[in-house]
């Protein structure tokens, strides 16, 4: 009994040590290369979008909190604040 699960646990362990050889040798060629690459360039990717989402979903709580328009700049209340005028030498010129 005892040779045969010392025999079993070799057999194991050599099977195993020769699954993970195989994947390293893999992981090195270029295609495991180039396919490591690519995934790591959709994980990018997918975080990329994620985080656009969320920002734009603060954003929208934000300017709901705040009374802001939802896209572009805040409207102005209508008033001389409002609309500056701004002279020109033209009207300095009438003006005298």
């Amino acid at each position: 009994m005892r040779r045969g699960f010392w025999f079993a646990a070799g057999a194991g362990a050599g099977v195993y040590a020769a699954v993970r050889a195989r994947r390293m040798a893999e992981m090195l060629t270029v295609d495991g290369l180039r396919d490591r690459w690519e995934g790591l360039r959709a994980g990018a990717e997918v975080f990329a979008g994620e985080a656009a989402a969320g920002r734009a979903e603060r954003e929208s709580e934000l300017r709901e909190r705040y009374g802001l328009v939802p896209h572009g700049r805040p409207e102005l209340a209508p008033g001389p604040a409002a609309t500056p005028e701004i002279s020109t030498s033209q009207d300095q010129k009438d003006d005298s």
